[in-house]
């Protein structure tokens, strides 16, 4: 893995040496031969941190001219103004990644807060579940950052166009799949867009297990999760010690009685929801709209999933429990978060932003000293309350890690039970594996 700023382009050592990866918007025709970072086709590039910043205050440099002419005292550091604009789409999607030794150092630290907590709670994100095959939301090739880049193609198509250099054809490789960390309210679709995963054979990551397994040792009380993927579930968390905010696609409701129901097939009804979607944006859909279709008054979609109460006497409509843009949040999960967020003296929040609201509202109700760790890959607003420091400590009361889910927690289960145990408990996945298939095809 090298570094793609030129003026370095040394290999960075991800055992002692934290990096930074970033993806652009690339024009259509494209040459970088007078740029100053060697950008992927496909518009990704990974750093050194150094020379990330470097590169940015190089971005924010005024290039003068003397006499007429460009200075050359500082031709090494000039950025063209076609790369200032790459740079800065480049930056709305940076994920950072500490060292290995990093990581591990900090483990170590986050396993004694586990073992020291009363009432530990795990906070729970879309990247998570990207290693299951999941995209994610605000990653370098999440949904909404994609969404985000289509916007401002145009913009730097005309900007090198009219102003850049005369370019040469680029040839763009196959879209590759993201496994980064990052969340998002939840508008969710049968099959993820980059793989087309079926949500019935997603099983659980590292990381879901790790906690089911943390609740087993009683050295976790809860997780709340944003995810609607069922994997929590899956992983065999009860639904006791789980509070899913978003909804869940494997379960519906009764609108009448209020009945749920776990099911080992995907719920939703997207075909309802697509005609009232076609319905807003053109004012007609080709979709033929289902006879139980029923919009919602909220989210504008439909909720229903086209089955119907089993409860004797009842016959009431079954809706999905997915919380849409816009929709309210389940008052009594919702009620069931904030009270073990009130309780809990140690949050860990793994692969989310916690730029949801009002599910973010969560992490700022914990006991004091407010302790709080974060194992994300982009940035938070939260990160700063990582690190504060209780009176007469040099070392911050909670913890902040930039890198994969799966990776952190990892070396945290190995300084809580040993190398040895956590060998004998990642063999048994297997296991593990056919149990999960087993729940999936007995659910009703």
């Amino acid at each position: 893995m090298k570094c793609c700023l030129k003026n370095c382009g040394k290999d960075i050592d991800i055992q002692t040496e934290s990096r930074i990866e970033v993806k652009t918007v690339l024009p259509s025709r494209f040459s970088g031969e007078n740029f100053r970072v060697s950008w992927n086709e496909d518009g990704e590039a990974k750093f050194h941190s150094d020379c990330w910043q470097h590169l940015l205050q190089m971005r924010t440099t005024v290039n003068r001219k003397v006499g007429g002419e460009r200075s050359q005292s500082n031709s090494v550091d000039f950025i063209t103004k076609q790369e200032k604009v790459l740079i800065r789409e480049a930056k709305k999607t940076g994920e950072y990644f500490d060292s290995v030794e990093q990581i591990k150092h900090e483990a170590s630290r986050v396993a004694g807060m586990l073992k020291s907590a009363k009432h530990c709670v795990a906070f729970t994100g879309a990247g998570i579940s990207t290693a299951a095959g999941i995209g994610d939301y605000r990653g370098k090739s999440g949904k909404w950052t994609e969404m985000d880049h289509s916007q401002v193609t145009d913009k730097i198509e005309q900007i090198f166009d009219i102003q850049g250099p005369t370019p040469s054809k680029r040839h763009c490789p196959e879209k590759e799949s993201s496994d980064k960390g990052s969340d998002g309210s939840h508008e969710e679709e049968k099959t993820n867009d980059t793989e087309g995963v079926d949500y019935e054979d997603l099983r659980p990551t590292f990381t879901h297990e790790a906690l089911c397994f943390l609740i087993d040792m009683k050295l976790m009380k809860h997780v709340i999760s944003q995810n609607g993927d069922g994997l929590h579930g899956l992983s065999g968390i009860s639904q006791e010690n789980l509070s899913e905010l978003h909804g869940n696609v494997f379960h519906e409701k009764c609108e009448k009685c209020g009945h749920r129901y776990e099911r080992s097939f995907y719920v939703m009804d997207d075909d309802s929801s697509q005609y009232f979607e076609d319905l807003e944006d053109f004012g007609k859909s080709e979709v033929k709209k289902p006879r139980h279709a029923k919009q919602c008054e909220t989210c504008g979609l439909s909720h229903r999933t086209g089955r119907k109460c089993e409860q004797k006497g009842c016959k009431g409509f079954l809706i999905d429990t997915i919380i849409n843009f816009r929709d309210n949040l389940e008052e009594e999960i919702l009620s069931r978060a904030y009270s073990q967020a009130y309780e809990c003296d140690l949050m860990i929040c793994l692969g989310s932003t916690l730029t949801v609201t009002p599910a973010n509202e969560l992490v700022e109700v914990i006991k004091k000293p407010y302790c709080l760790v974060i194992c994300n890959r982009q940035k938070t607003d939260y990160d700063e309350d990582c690190l504060r420091k209780s009176p007469g400590n040099d070392e911050s009361v909670g913890s902040r890690v930039y890198g994969d889910c799966d990776i952190f927690m990892r070396e945290v289960l190995r300084n809580i039970v040993g190398e040895e145990k956590l060998k004998s408990w990642e063999k048994e996945r297997q296991t593990r594996m056919i149990n999960y298939d087993k729940h999936r095809q007995q659910t009703n």
